[in-house]
């Protein structure tokens, strides 16, 4: 087990990253609980209506159903199935009040206890198409007492325990919620308290995202599956890491494309990084329209290499470096400094604004850079930060009324 958790968490296609770890997930937990709320209220004060579209839970469901892969389809079993009249809470107003007494206990107490209680109070009402899915919404209210439950938790947890769990019935969620609650407590330290962990974990299982070793003791087979199963985590690895480096690039080469236009428009001469000539952007390359060579006196610099690395350069008539420009959408800002010394410590003053552009994210790590020691000579030069925020909304008035460095000079944020 410790070894399935282990390279589970290794996995970044995993739930365990791509859900759980999310940055949002929590803040949703806000906005439901929240949502849940008004559920009750409407049900309390007669408003509810008979009709899922529209209603306050529909809100709320499509929130949890938007919680990504583990909670997709949370929504199937609240949709009202007019041939089967399910669920019954729409058309029964008895059955309604219970719905929302329900989710008003569960929401009021604060123990195991009490969960359990409001679980079986619902229970002895056998409301027709209204099982254990609703435990989705339980989640959001304690996620350290009860886990979601859909298919493929309920197929992964059999397949790992070698249970016979059976889907819509609310004791067979709850002997799966005991079992979860043992597993989890076994191997807490690569967990969490929060079941949303071993909940998601069981969901790659059931979806076979995590295949389970064979049965038995048979080494050959546990080893074949051991080479498979580092195959798949490796495939899965590259594939990620691919995809990223895939957006990566683009959002760079936007950020190029936006500098290189707003140059052009501004009057100047624009040079595009060598390595990044050929890149596509728009209908063409990156480079079109722009210098072929570097003017003469660059070319004759001993850092004539380094400054055709620089992402952007603006220049003036007689080849004279207007503006510098080096991204840094997520590589390191060290290097774009280096570049920048070397044009100015390489042409004897032959550029006179220095812009590091990076997400706005980014500023106390470009504060951080420009403090080191080592840069020392960095504070010398006029070297600024332009957040991407700043140039995305100012660049087109800036294409349109603006006039030399000066627009670019004022939303940049000076580094001194």
């Amino acid at each position: 087990m410790v070894q399935l958790l282990q390279r589970w968490q290794q996995d970044p296609t995993a739930t365990y990253h791509t859900w759980f770890r999310w940055e949002e997930r929590i803040k949703n937990f806000r906005s439901i609980r929240r949502g849940l709320q008004a559920v009750v209220q409407e049900i309390d004060a007669g408003t509810f209506g008979n009709a899922y579209r529209g209603s306050s839970l529909e809100t709320v469901v499509s929130a949890v159903a938007e919680q990504r892969q583990i909670f997709k389809g949370a929504d199937h079993a609240f949709l009202w199935k007019p041939k089967l009249r399910i669920p019954d809470i729409y058309e029964n107003p008895e059955h309604q009040r219970a719905f929302g007494r329900f989710l008003d206990e569960c929401e009021c107490c604060d123990d195991e206890a009490g969960v359990l209680q409001a679980i079986h109070t619902l229970d002895r009402h056998r409301i027709k198409g209204l099982g254990p899915a609703a435990a989705n919404l339980l989640y959001f209210v304690h996620p350290t007492l009860a886990p979601p439950f859909n298919t493929a938790i309920v197929r992964g947890y059999n397949a790992l325990t070698g249970a016979k769990v059976k889907l819509g019935r609310w004791d067979e969620y709850l002997a799966m919620r005991r079992g979860i609650l043992e597993l989890n407590a076994a191997h807490r330290s690569w967990l969490s308290n929060d079941l949303g962990a071993i909940a998601g974990f069981l969901f790659d299982v059931g979806k076979g995202r995590v295949p389970l070793p064979p049965a038995g003791d048979n080494a050959a087979a546990r080893a074949a599956w051991a080479t498979d199963l580092a195959q798949v985590r490796a495939d899965a690895a590259d594939l990620r890491l691919r995809a990223i480096e895939a957006a990566e690039d683009q959002s760079h080469t936007q950020i190029q494309g936006w500098l290189r236009d707003l140059g052009r428009a501004l009057g100047f001469a624009v040079w595009i990084a060598s390595n990044d000539r050929a890149r596509p952007y728009a209908d063409g390359r990156l480079s079109d329209g722009c210098l072929s060579k570097l003017p003469e006196p660059l070319q004759r610099s001993p850092a004539a290499d380094a400054i055709g690395l620089i992402d952007v350069l603006w220049l003036e008539s007689g080849g004279r470096v207007a503006a510098a420009f080096e991204v840094e959408h997520s590589t390191s800002i060290y290097s774009g400094i280096v570049r920048m010394l070397d044009l100015a410590l390489g042409t004897d003053g032959m550029a006179s604004c220095y812009f590091l552009v990076a997400p706005d994210r980014r500023e106390a790590d470009v504060r951080a850079q420009f403090a080191r020691p080592a840069f020392s000579r960095v504070a010398e030069l006029n070297l600024r930060y332009l957040p991407y925020s700043e140039l995305e909304t100012h660049r087109a008035s800036i294409a349109r009324f603006g006039q030399g460095l000066k627009p670019i000079e004022a939303i940049a944020r000076a580094l001194r």
